[in-house]
């Protein structure tokens, strides 16, 4: 194996895996959440806030986990209006005042999608029997008002000149398969009249309607098959700028925004190609130009104010960072108001990826991120540790992250997949593993891994998969066959479909439904080698008996796997407070099975003699 610098520590590797989200621009600075893993640091999520002259600093109260349990994966969790910070908790809406130590609560209930209107906070309240579209006056007794009603979900309200817009989708869609866009007369402190709907159907998705500064409603559709710009002028809806990219993220969260308008007319958006972002200008005649940023990742929450544009950008060298970029110079240069990385971390040497395309039966490629082990040589050869993504409509990320650097600094190359139904390549390719799931996305990881033995890159008998949600189904099934896996890694894996699709928040209820009719279950007869399962206790997207009972199955047939349960942990155990000791676990059931075979090695050639 190369020789390597001195390992990551587990420390580090969590501490520098802050998340920063939901990015807005407010009447002094820019706001985001921050959110620190590890059970040595402030646990939750914060509202930071930073302003020219005083830079960053909390502005949430303290330990007050922001947080919105809206369509199960949340968003839109706080606003800012007039020195008052409103926010979601876990048991409703809150505003702090400036002058106040306590946040109020305003109303019980689960909220999310908090934005600012003519005088009144409009937001999405959501609840077992459907969603509104609710609004909240500044002043008084902050009586709710009900704007719009639906059985099935509602989001990004969005007040514009004398109108209100909104997405709308049914409870037997996700909303990147089907999602309308809405608009109708409204004024602030009064009702929606005369609803509208101006775009999205049973296959078309509509998504992050914004107003712009020429008082025409935009917003982004698939209807061409990528998500791209398009306006509403009163009277017609016309593309903006057609381009072979996707300008919206699959909308998991709500609050998403892809895109913002400069003070000059020009308007700014994020394009995701592979698993690659770009930020780019469109001007008014629909000329795209590219803006050349040290960014290949970025998220979708870009606020702007003037002709700055904050955004939280990473790259493979940079982990997610929020940063300024003012576009209109010349030569745009990126400020960093917040970076994850302690200054300790600044000379740390890291694995940079390589993208390796692979060859299917079908004709068609698999996208891989290879991680090669930190500081190898040209012709690495190494233990392989394949990632296959959450979602599974999510994608690689071409970022840096220093939870896989834990483990190339190990001596481990890292591969992330862009496996089948992964967003980033277009709508016909996200809606392909729909009934193939455990089938085409275990084929594309395999592909890979058998590209890498057949290569000499990996080395055979030392092959591994991990996945977390939806890739934690992945990996099960992908060593429930024989295949060129030595190990699997299931966090907060699904187990059986039609078991989840029962359990599962409504939101994701018709996702599970789409999916099935793949694999199936995962069934602990078929596995064929270790499996690590990590859970959280209070996982509520997958629940954890199930994979208690399939635990309690392995072991009965003489397969005891490897089992770490997490209490209070939720979904996310990469940035929980026990983030640590998942990643200690992993690499402990790596290098077990490394031993094993070794030993396994040994014990035959002593046969021999």
């Amino acid at each position: 194996m190369a020789h390597r610098t001195a390992e990551l520590s587990v420390d580090d590797a969590v501490r520098a895996s802050v998340s920063y989200d939901q990015l807005r621009a407010g009447e002094d600075g820019f706001y985001w959440l921050e959110t620190r893993p590890g059970a040595d640091l402030d646990r939750g999520t914060t509202v930071a806030r930073w302003r020219a002259g005083d830079g960053k600093r909390d502005v949430s109260p303290k330990n007050f986990d922001v947080a919105s349990e809206v369509h199960a994966y949340g968003g839109g969790s706080f606003a800012v209006a007039a020195g008052t910070l409103w926010c979601v908790a876990g048991n409703g809406l809150h505003r702090s005042r400036p002058c106040s130590n306590e946040p109020e609560l305003v109303s019980h209930g689960c909220f999310g999608d908090l934005t600012i209107g003519d005088g009144e906070l409009l937001a999405v309240r959501e609840s077992e029997q459907g969603d509104q579209l609710v609004a909240v006056s500044f002043t008084g007794a902050s009586q709710m008002r009900t704007l719009v009603t639906s059985s099935g979900f509602l989001g990004a309200p969005r007040p514009g000149p004398g109108r209100l817009a909104w997405t709308a989708w049914s409870e037997r869609d996700m909303p990147w398969d089907a999602c309308e866009v809405w608009t109708a007369s409204y004024s602030g402190h009064g009702g929606v009249e005369n609803p509208v709907k101006l775009a999205g159907g049973p296959e078309e998705s509509a998504v992050e309607p914004q107003w712009g500064p020429d008082g025409a409603l935009y917003f982004v559709s698939d209807r061409s098959g990528w998500w791209n710009l398009y306006r509403w002028n009163g009277l017609t809806v016309e593309a903006v700028a057609p381009i072979a990219g996707e300008c919206a993220a699959e909308p998991w969260e709500l609050g998403y925004m892809s895109y913002g308008f400069l003070d000059d007319g020009q308007l700014v958006a994020v394009v995701q190609e592979g698993p690659r972002h770009r930020l780019v200008v469109i001007e008014p005649a629909g000329t795209v130009r590219p803006v050349d940023l040290p960014y290949t990742s970025i998220k979708p929450y870009l606020a702007i104010r003037g002709t700055t544009a904050a955004m939280i950008g990473s790259s493979p060298t940079a982990a997610p960072q929020v940063a300024l970029v003012d576009l209109a110079g010349a030569d745009p240069r990126a400020e960093v108001l917040a970076r994850p990385e302690h200054a300790g971390l600044d000379r740390a040497r890291v694995s940079t990826p390589t993208e390796l395309r692979v060859q299917m039966a079908s004709g068609r490629e698999v996208l891989a991120l290879v991680y090669p082990p930190m500081d190898a040589a040209a012709d690495w050869r190494a233990p392989v540790i394949v990632r296959a993504h959450p979602g599974p409509t999510a994608s690689c990320q071409l970022r840096l992250d220093w939870q896989a650097q834990f483990f190339t600094s190990r001596g481990f190359a890292v591969v992330d997949v862009d496996y089948l139904g992964s967003t980033g390549y277009g709508r016909l390719f996200r809606e392909s593993l729909y009934g193939r799931w455990g089938l085409d996305d275990v084929d594309d990881c395999a592909a890979v891994a058998v590209h890498l033995l057949s290569t000499g890159r990996a080395v055979p008998g030392q092959v591994f998969i991990r996945g977390a949600s939806a890739g934690g189904y992945t990996a099960l099934h992908a060593v429930a066959k024989n295949g060129p896996f030595a190990a699997a890694t299931a966090v907060s894996a699904i187990v059986d479909p039609d078991r989840w699709a029962q359990t599962v928040p409504r939101f994701q209820r018709a996702h599970a439904k789409r999916l099935g009719g793949g694999a199936g279950p995962v069934r602990a007869a078929h596995v064929q080698r270790p499996v690590l399962l990590i859970h959280g206790t209070a996982d509520e997207v997958a629940m954890v008996e199930d994979v208690r009972e399939l635990a309690r199955e392995l072991t009965s047939l003489g397969m005891a796997p490897e089992v770490l349960l997490l209490p209070d942990v939720g979904h996310y155990v990469a940035t929980s407070a026990r983030a640590g000791a998942a990643l200690e676990a992993e690499l402990t059931h790596y290098r077990s099975v490394m031993a094993d075979a070794a030993n396994d090695q040994q014990g035959s050639h002593r046969g021999k003699r």
